[in-house]
């Protein structure tokens, strides 16, 4: 049989968490936000390679309440199931509510109102629906019997009535980790296989002693019993600089013909610096003597996989130099600046080059707001572009500022916009926006002062400094970012052609997990503040944005 050649990861950049489903000859497959709104993002596909987002799930503020949630806050790994005719979403909103449920006839929409769970304690919920008809939720929680230490957890299951959205009858503790003395047990799923019922999980945490272990029993309610090969997938033993780290949080899918993937998230590292956050990766499985073995023969994730071309799609073949990503970054490279880079589209991946004119009355569904947007403050589909009025709510606050992001799926990249900013109140500011959560950013942007101005300003563990300002002879309408591996470029032009360079060679690192934090990735975005309280004083007008990844 013929193959289809998969490059991992299948969804770049910020995309943890994932969970997948397949109905028919479709696979489903959804993803953490955190205090994006809208929340938990739903792709597409017929062949696990290449994926399309279709809509995003919670896209009203009833559905997600994000006030004043922390960066990391929101919504925890969700699970997404199906069954009789209807998808069911699970997820936790830390900040507001706890675990809930979601449900449609339709993967597009509409979905419901959220049916939140009294009694089910914990994060990372999931479903399991048996052959009788039954429905379980799955859960993680302290131990019943009191933890020892912080994420000293267990995972729990409790029949769940469909009808009323309660959960009904004994809580059961199932299974408490492989490892002795482990650290957050965590992200649980059930599956049934050959009268066994499997559950996998996450322990040791996200980081770089992520694993992934399963354990199996003939009774849902009864003592489920380890893989003694636990963990069954691991990079925890490759050092934190292997091309890609702290895998684990998976989730298994079974073909129409019969074979397995398991889809789970990991970080790939540049010099040891992880921007992109956690993103969605893809392997294969096999099932031996009643357990299953992760990518056979290697037991390691692969950049480049072949999968069975059962479809007859056309051949795709990835070139080596497409798997650029760890690449020792020369400290003196000055990247283009002039000329746009040449890219390659791969259509694997959400966007590889996107210019977005702002024409439409809705933002495509991989742009994202941070917590609930006021709407007030958003005009789109003008002749004039994107205009943003400018709000009173600071960057590194626990608010909705104004402002919209793309993720960042590339460590080399180029981002441009053409802004006119009508800017009246002193140290307004308005442009592009480089955002790894509150604390952690950059902001390239006109400054409102006596002269035209424009300036770098960077946000270090919720600490602004201005990293250099200059004075022009008048404003420029165009903003340009250059991203190569740890390096950051700011230039600027006046016609689209000349672009001068405020500053080059800027640390990405800030934007990196390992300095800021947290459970996200770095996220692109245009932005417009004003620390006045009048509504409209204050605005910019973005014509487009442009996203394109270079190698």
């Amino acid at each position: 049989m013929q193959q289809m050649q998969m490059k991992n990861p299948i969804l770049s950049g910020f995309y943890p968490d994932p969970s997948i489903v397949r109905v028919g000859p479709d696979y489903y497959l959804v993803n953490s936000t955190f205090a994006y709104f809208p929340g938990v993002p739903l792709f597409h596909s017929t062949d696990l390679i290449h994926w399309e987002q279709i809509a995003n799930i919670l896209t009203t503020k009833e559905q997600l309440d994000l006030t004043n949630s922390p960066h990391s806050g929101g919504i925890y790994a969700p699970t997404i199931r199906y069954h009789n005719g209807v998808f069911y979403m699970i997820t936790t909103n830390v900040s507001h509510g706890g675990n809930f449920i979601v449900t449609a006839t339709n993967p597009c929409g509409p979905w419901s109102m959220p049916y939140y769970l009294n009694g089910a304690d914990g994060i990372d919920p999931s479903l399991f629906f048996d052959d009788d008809g039954k429905c379980y939720y799955c859960g993680t929680k302290g131990r019943r019997e009191g933890a020892a230490f912080f994420g000293d957890n267990e995972i729990y299951v409790q029949e769940l009535d469909l009808s009323t959205m309660e959960l009904i009858g004994e809580s059961y503790a199932i299974w408490h980790g492989a490892l002795k003395g482990v650290e957050w047990v965590e992200g649980p799923h059930l599956y049934k296989k050959d009268g066994w019922y499997y559950l996998m999980i996450a322990e040791g945490g996200t980081g770089l002693n992520h694993a992934i272990t399963m354990a199996r029993s003939r009774s849902i309610l009864g003592t489920f019993d380890g893989c003694k090969r636990n963990p069954i997938f691991t990079h925890r033993h490759l050092g934190k600089h292997y091309w890609a780290i702290n895998t684990g949080h998976a989730d298994i899918v079974e073909t129409q013909e019969g074979d397995w993937y398991m889809v789970l998230l990991a970080s790939r590292p540049t010099n040891g610096y992880c921007l992109l956050g956690r993103e969605t990766f893809l392997v294969p499985l096999l099932w031996e003597d009643g357990w299953p073995i992760i990518n056979p023969g290697v037991g390691l994730l692969e950049q480049n996989i072949s999968i069975p071309n059962n479809k007859n799609i056309p051949l795709e073949s990835v070139s080596e130099e497409s798997m650029y990503h760890e690449e020792i970054v020369d400290s003196n490279h000055e990247p283009y600046e002039n000329t746009p880079p040449t890219h390659t589209n791969e259509s694997n991946l959400t966007y590889k080059d996107m210019k977005e004119n702002f024409c439409y009355k809705e933002l495509p569904p991989y742009f994202m707001y941070l917590r609930n947007p006021k709407k007030v403050y958003y005009e789109i589909g003008r002749k004039e572009g994107l205009r943003l009025y400018a709000s009173s709510v600071k960057l590194n606050a626990d608010d909705s500022p104004t402002a919209i992001f793309l993720r960042q799926t590339d460590i080399n990249y180029t981002l441009d916009t053409k802004v006119n900013a009508t800017l009246t109140n002193e140290s307004s500011e308005a442009g592009i926006l480089l955002m790894q959560s509150n604390h952690y950013h950059y902001r390239f942007c006109f400054r409102k002062s006596t002269l035209p101005t424009i300036t770098l300003i960077a946000c270090e563990a919720g600490n602004e400094k201005i990293v250099i300002e200059k004075i022009l002879p008048r404003i420029p309408q165009y903003l340009r970012v250059i991203e190569k591996g740890l390096h950051l470029s700011f230039l600027y032009s006046y016609n689209d052609e000349n672009y001068e360079k405020l500053i080059s060679n800027v640390d990405a690192s800030l934007l990196s997990t390992e300095r800021a934090g947290g459970f996200v990735g770095t996220c692109l975005g245009l932005y417009a503040y004003t620390p006045s309280t009048n509504f409209g004083e204050d605005y910019a007008d973005f014509s487009y944005l442009h996203y394109q990844i270079h190698r």
